[in-house]
């Protein structure tokens, strides 16, 4: 009987069709080494390029000149990385970038540049010193909904610094939008906003409860795992990195991953949430490594997954995934940054259209 019941589920289970496949279509192609895509309220999208270029996306075509070139030191993973809008763009025509520069070795900063006459033009230094590398310097920049700027940087290979308070490297810190201290920052007169963080990669809101979610590339290969991670991020808090490992254990005084990548290397990048459709608040995660786009369904509460599944492979290396104000999700893959296997139309911006 026992045996019966089985296979009437197992049937019943064949039965179910699977889930469809969203649609996806190619928007852009040709570019270098895309890192961030960020949407204005008019429905344009500026995108940045890791050598040192903005390029703009308007009405789904791709400018074919840059509105902004900077002099970025593009070494390793370095050089151009996040770009953000400030909360009232046009009406405050600012946008904000993250990049790498030379200066006795590397070092990362945040330039606010200002949108005149169909360029962007440098306006004025934000942030300076976040430590640099030819690894692991973070760059992932966006507003929360308080109207802050959140910054995701890298430990740049010192795993010390990510458990030094003073210094800005292996954290996520909270910024004015004009460079100031919050005053409600949970280290007073300090930026950082939590530590003990490897390279953090994205940064994403859940559109009901506006808690913040951070990836971070964990350390592939040591003691046989990846450690590739997502956490709920809680001002002040400290995620243990170098002390320990995601899913090797904690301490009292470190705060776990909600989300490992264990024996699979994930490589995770970009972040969003959906915000309507079937996939409404759903947490996907654009993968370098793991070439594809991760979706998570989180507990009610949003302190566990209770489920994680690949939406969309067979493109590459992902960098970046946001929603865009069509309701449509826009991927960058990272095919040319020297670790992929680029196509001749690499790297592209694809339009992906969940299943209703």
């Amino acid at each position: 009987m026992r045996v019966a019941m089985c296979l009437v589920v197992l049937c019943l289970l064949a039965a179910i069709p699977a889930a469809p496949a969203p649609q996806v279509t190619v928007v852009a192609r040709g570019l270098e080494i895309p890192w961030e895509i960020a949407f204005a309220p008019d429905g344009r999208a500026f995108v940045t390029e890791r050598p040192g270029r903005i390029r703009l996306l308007r009405a789904g075509r791709l400018a074919p000149d840059p509105v902004a070139t900077l002099p970025v030191a593009h070494v390793g993973e370095g050089g151009l990385l996040g770009l953000a809008l400030d909360p009232q763009f046009p009406r405050q025509p600012y946008v904000y970038v993250y990049y790498t520069y030379a200066d006795q070795g590397l070092r990362n900063r945040i330039e606010r540049l200002r949108e005149q006459g169909g360029r962007l033009v440098r306006n004025r230094v934000i942030l300076d010193g976040i430590p640099g590398a030819a690894i692991h310097d973070g760059g992932r920049i966006a507003f929360g909904p308080d109207g802050m700027l959140y910054v995701g940087t890298g430990d740049a290979a010192r795993r010390h610094l990510a458990q030094d308070p003073t210094s800005l490297g292996g954290k996520i810190l909270r910024l004015a939008p004009d460079g100031g201290v919050p005053p409600d920052n949970p280290f007073p007169g300090s930026f950082v906003y939590s530590l003990g963080h490897r390279n953090v990669q994205g940064l994403a809101w859940h559109p009901s409860t506006r808690r913040l979610y951070a990836t971070e590339h964990g350390p592939s290969g040591e003691r046989g795992f990846a450690h590739d991670e997502v956490n709920l991020i809680r001002p002040g808090g400290n995620y243990g990195w170098p002390e320990v490992l995601c899913g090797q254990g904690s301490r009292p005084d470190f705060i776990e991953a909600i989300a490992c990548s264990g024996e699979e290397t994930w490589a995770p990048s970009g972040a969003t949430f959906v915000s309507r459709g079937a996939w409404a608040e759903r947490l996907l995660v654009a993968n370098l490594r793991g070439a594809h786009l991760r979706m998570f369904t989180l507990s009610e509460d949003g302190t566990r997954v209770l489920r994680a599944t690949r939406v969309l492979e067979g493109f590459g290396r992902l960098r970046d995934v946001v929603e865009g104000p069509d309701g449509a999700l826009y991927v960058l893959t990272s095919n040319r940054d020297g670790r992929g296997l680029p196509a001749p139309d690499d790297d592209r911006i694809l339009r992906v259209t969940p299943p209703r």
